[in-house]
C-alpha cells in the first residue's frame, strides 16, 4: 500500500535538480534544488529507504511480544515491537516481509494478520515509510534473527507498556504509533459492547 499524495500549489516545491551525495547498503543521501511556491530556489537534502514493516505480536490473553536491541545511532538500546526494512525493496510484499521479521526476531508465528496503516517516520529529511501491522494466533518457534543482529525477547501487559511510555523507558515511535491505535481501538469496542 502506497501512502496517499496530496498537492497543493500555494506550498508544494518542484523539483528543479538533483544529486546523489552518499549510497550505502540501506541508505542513499539526496541533496536535491527545489522551486518553492514564490519562484525562489532551496536546497533540501534527505534520505531515500526502501521502506519498512512493523508488528505488534499480540498473544491470546492480549499481552504484547517486545523486542529490545540496540539502536546505535541513539547509544542506547530499546524496546520496540519486531520490525524490519523491505530487503527486496519497495516492491516486497508487506505481509511476507512481516512474517519474516516476526519470525527472525521474535520465533513467533501468526496465523492471523491485520493490516493497520503506514506511517512517515521522519518526513523532513527521510521517505521511509513504515507499513504496521497486528499479528494474533502466535505459535512461539526459535528466534533467527540476522547474524549482524543481538535481540532479546519479553512480554509485557499493555499497562506495562504504558507505564515505560510515560517513565520514558519506551520511546519507539512506530512502535508507541501502533500500540496506542491498538488499545484506541480495543476500548472503543469495549464502549460499543456496553451500549
Amino acid at each position: 500500500m502506497q501512502i496517499k499524495k496530496f498537492h497543493e500549489p500555494a506550498l508544494d516545491e518542484v523539483q528543479a535538480t538533483t544529486q546523489d551525495v552518499f549510497q550505502g547498503n540501506l541508505l542513499k543521501v539526496k541533496k536535491d534544488i527545489v522551486t518553492l511556491p514564490d519562484g525562489r530556489t532551496a536546497d533540501r537534502e534527505y534520505i531515500r529507504h526502501p521502506g519498512a514493516v512493523a508488528v505488534v505480536p499480540i498473544l491470546e490473553d492480549g499481552r504484547v511480544v517486545l523486542v529490545k536491541q540496540c539502536r546505535y545511532p541513539l547509544g542506547t538500546v530499546m524496546w520496540e515491537i519486531p520490525a524490519g526494512k523491505l530487503d527486496k525493496g519497495p516492491g516486497e510484499d508487506l505481509l511476507e516481509c512481516a512474517k519474516r521479521e516476526l519470525s527472525e526476531e521474535t520465533g513467533y508465528e501468526a496465523k492471523e494478520w491485520e493490516y493497520l496503516f503506514p506511517i512517515a517516520t521522519t518526513p523532513g529529511f527521510s521517505d521511509e515509510i513504515i507499513h504496521l501491522f497486528a499479528a494474533k494466533g502466535l505459535t512461539a518457534h526459535n528466534q533467527h534473527p540476522d547474524e549482524d543482529e543481538f535481540i532479546a525477547c519479553k512480554i509485557f501487559t499493555m499497562d506495562e507498556i504504558k507505564s515505560m511510555i510515560m517513565g520514558g523507558e519506551f520511546f519507539d515511535a512506530k512502535s508507541i504509533c501502533a500500540l496506542l491505535y491498538l488499545g484506541g481501538k480495543n476500548e472503543s469496542h469495549t464502549e460499543r459492547r456496553k451500549c
